[in-house]
């Protein structure tokens, strides 16, 4: 199922590695994280790579547009098929690091990735929001985040399943949905607050959705894979 990356949110290169291999041809792609990318380093997102699999560096970088794109350039060298910025750092910044993709895959003759960016954390509540001086309601800052990452180029956002009428709303057809917070219905014991299981989340409107626990933390995690890629395949039909 091309649309299904799972989270390699695990501790060490082996296991991840051993579970890219378990999952391939079920998963689409894999999204390697800040966990496991602070303990492994470059070396695992090359090693997923090489392996002719897509790999979603989400390790969401936010800073002055200099380093930034400093950063992308160097996930591009990696291989990386997508990677990821929080729109809350601007425009400007935004502007570079597609700039750097762009110029470092052409530099080094691969495909350009695919640069998106967060809108508003999945944990986050408009409580939260409002703890850290942003007001009005999640929704009406999803759609100015995903407006302003459209404005400066980029091809997508990360946003939860439950804002993902307000992206395409938006930003159109054409815009790029990758969106987290996929659970299982009796899985209540999660740290994300907007989630949908992920038949919904697609019929919403999601491109790619991400799912970890409930598949990694499965006693059959392909058995899991299958299970949810069926439910998407039954979804789309009905």
């Amino acid at each position: 199922m091309q649309q299904l990356l799972v989270a390699l949110d695990v501790d060490t290169a082996a296991a991840a590695l051993a579970l890219v291999d378990r999952l391939r041809g079920v998963a689409g792609g894999f999204k390697i994280g800040s966990r496991l990318f602070t303990r492994e380093g470059p070396p695992v997102v090359e090693a997923v790579a090489a392996g002719g699999d897509r790999v979603f560096l989400d390790l969401k970088f936010h800073d002055i547009p200099q380093t930034v794109a400093g950063a992308v350039a160097a996930a591009t060298r990696l291989g990386v098929w997508m990677v990821n910025v929080h729109a809350a750092g601007g425009s400007a910044m935004m502007r570079a690091a597609l700039e750097a993709a762009r110029e470092e895959s052409a530099r080094i003759s691969r495909p350009t990735p695919l640069v998106i960016a967060v809108t508003v954390l999945t944990s986050l509540t408009e409580r939260t929001l409002t703890e850290i001086g942003t007001e009005g309601a999640m929704d009406a800052q999803v759609h100015r985040l995903a407006a302003l990452t459209q404005a400066a180029g980029l091809d997508g956002v990360v946003a939860s399943p439950r804002e993902i009428a307000v992206v395409r709303a938006a930003c159109g057809s054409d815009f790029t949905i990758v969106t987290p917070g996929i659970r299982n219905a009796e899985d209540e014991r999660h740290d994300q607050s907007r989630t949908l299981s992920a038949s919904r989340a697609l019929a919403a409107g999601a491109d790619f959705l991400v799912v970890g626990r409930p598949i990694i933390g499965a006693p059959d995690p392909r058995a899991a894979a299958e299970r949810i890629a069926e439910e998407c395949g039954a979804g789309s039909a009905s």
